[in-house]
């Protein structure tokens, strides 16, 4: 069993920061891109960051400048660094984590249960 468990959401005020983290667990052979994304509610989830195991990282439009993926392979967690936050930013934030569970076997898609980020006064 794998499993991706995010924390670091809260309630901030705007212009505020957060760090969110995401750990995998469980029994895998190696983790391949990983990935923040976000649902606020009524819309449709969106794609916030990536970062290859390389450390290649893209951003969506709204939050580069103001948001930094990174991650620490050892430990296999991806981190989320927040800054200047809007209350446009206010969503469910989820991890996505493309996993090999077996040497020689595919990569399949993980998420987990999502961390609330609220941003507001």
């Amino acid at each position: 069993q794998v499993h991706l468990v995010e924390s670091g959401g809260d309630l901030v005020q705007p212009g505020g920061s957060l760090r969110l983290s995401c750990v995998a667990s469980g029994n895998f052979f190696s983790i391949y891109d990983m990935a923040w994304y976000r649902q606020a509610p009524e819309k449709q989830r969106e794609l916030v960051a990536t970062i290859s195991n390389g450390g290649e990282s893209n951003y969506a439009d709204s939050v580069k400048g103001r948001f930094t993926i990174s991650r620490d392979n050892a430990k296999n967690t991806v981190y989320l660094q927040m800054n200047s936050l809007k209350p446009e930013d206010t969503a469910m934030f989820y991890c996505n984590a493309e996993i090999q569970v077996q040497a020689f076997t595919k990569f399949d898609d993980y998420w987990g249960q999502g961390t609330q980020v609220t941003v507001s006064s």
